[in-house]
């Protein structure tokens, strides 16, 4: 039905019909398929949640006379520093390097990038290696998103198709990537948003693909590659929804023209920081299939409840449950009624989806060709397949 250089035509000249995918499943439950693929141009997506696998690269500029970084501290965080002289590269998850009988700072990478972005000042210690080209062996000084050359957020897994529900058979409280789990079930965690969120709209990516232009941490991102643990062999429902972990995207974007509002660093007890992060995608109404992607609802899509008491890579799981009861407040578990609650902002985001479909309205945004397809025969490979040498 239509192009994507026919929609960005209507974009520029602020004629598109933009809803948000929430939007877009009640007017189809309203007028259906036909109709609605005929009122709308382009479906925005949403996302706020933990994405852990994301980082910051950093060029602070060359100092006089000139270091080669080879350790770095960014307010306390280690960055790390193999590559040219004076580019970093900061993880979100990276924790807080403390001295012997310091009290722990439950800060990380991800607080240090949200303090940049918002334009706080930021200490470096750096120690360098010393040739004849960098005679220099330390520098300390301060610096801000306006005083470096380049800051961008290159994340090597974010947008996770679809993730697991953490709960606690054992007999002890459980400190998790998942937030803390109760003992004996006594709670459960989630952290995709189900219905809203980008990928399941486009279970087998036929419209998201290297090169596709999103909204990143409120800046204009891309779609670098395929994401770390890229996995989109994993079963299928009739609807071509994943059952589990499923695919991933790499994402990149200039984080200095980001807002802190939607990249905000956090702090899991016990286990360690993070990094919240917005991320919309913009999803091009080219035919009737993209819309009847769209309109799956939460209890068509369903995710595996894993045991994290059984410290093993595969862990039993407690069966299958759909989003529309995760979003219910409780779930049953071998007939027990469990709590459980998400990690994912549901508020953020839906905003993060309405802020990208103003930005369309406004003709400030519009869409990119994908340059190649996401991979989608790529295999998972643990390590335990292999033997000792």
């Amino acid at each position: 039905m239509r192009t994507i250089a026919e929609i960005n035509e209507k974009i520029n000249q602020k004629r598109a019909v933009v809803w948000t995918v929430e939007e877009l499943k009640k007017r189809v439950a309203e007028i259906g398929i036909t109709k609605a693929t005929k009122a709308v141009d382009v479906i925005t997506t949403g996302t706020f949640e933990p994405m852990e696998s994301s980082g910051a690269i950093i060029n602070l500029g060359h100092t006089d006379p000139p270091i080669k970084i080879r350790r770095c501290w960014l307010d306390g965080v280690p960055a790390y520093s193999g590559f040219g002289a004076v580019d970093l590269y900061l993880g979100a998850s990276c924790a807080v390097e403390t001295t012997e009988g310091e009290e722990l700072r439950e800060r990380g990478g991800g607080h240090v990038i949200e303090d940049l972005i918002a334009g706080k000042p930021i200490q470096v210690r750096a120690l360098g290696q010393v040739t004849d080209c960098y005679p220099r062996a330390t520098f300390e000084t301060t610096i801000t998103c306006d005083t470096i050359n380049q800051f961008y957020l290159f994340n090597p897994r974010n947008l996770y198709q679809n993730f697991i529900i953490g709960v606690n058979g054992g007999d002890r409280p459980l400190h998790t990537y998942l937030g803390p789990l109760q003992p004996r079930l006594g709670n459960a965690v989630y952290s995709n948003p189900g219905a809203i969120s980008p990928l399941f709209n486009d279970p087998d990516l036929q419209l998201v693909g290297i090169g596709t232009k999103i909204f990143l941490g409120g800046g204009i991102g891309y779609v670098a590659w395929e994401g770390t643990q890229h996995f989109p062999l994993q079963k299928r429902l009739a609807n071509r929804t994943p059952i589990g972990p499923s695919a991933t995207l790499a994402l990149i974007g200039d984080a200095k023209q980001m807002d802190a509002r939607w990249v905000r660093g956090c702090y899991f007890k016990s286990y360690g920081p993070s990094l919240m992060l917005g991320v919309g995608v913009p999803l091009p109404v080219l035919n009737e299939a993209v819309i009847e992607r769209c309109a799956v609802q939460d209890q068509d899509l369903v995710a595996p409840i894993v045991d994290f008491s059984i410290p093993r890579r595969v862990r039993p799981t407690f069966g299958l449950v759909s989003y529309a009861q995760l979003k219910s407040g409780k779930i049953p578990i071998e007939g027990k009624a469990v709590r459980v609650a998400p990690l994912a902002s549901m508020f953020l985001s839906r905003q993060v989806a309405l802020e990208l479909k103003q930005w369309i309205e406004a003709g400030t945004f519009t869409l990119t060709e994908p340059v190649a397809p996401i991979p989608s025969e790529r295999a998972f490979l643990p390590q335990d397949r292999w033997t000792d040498f």
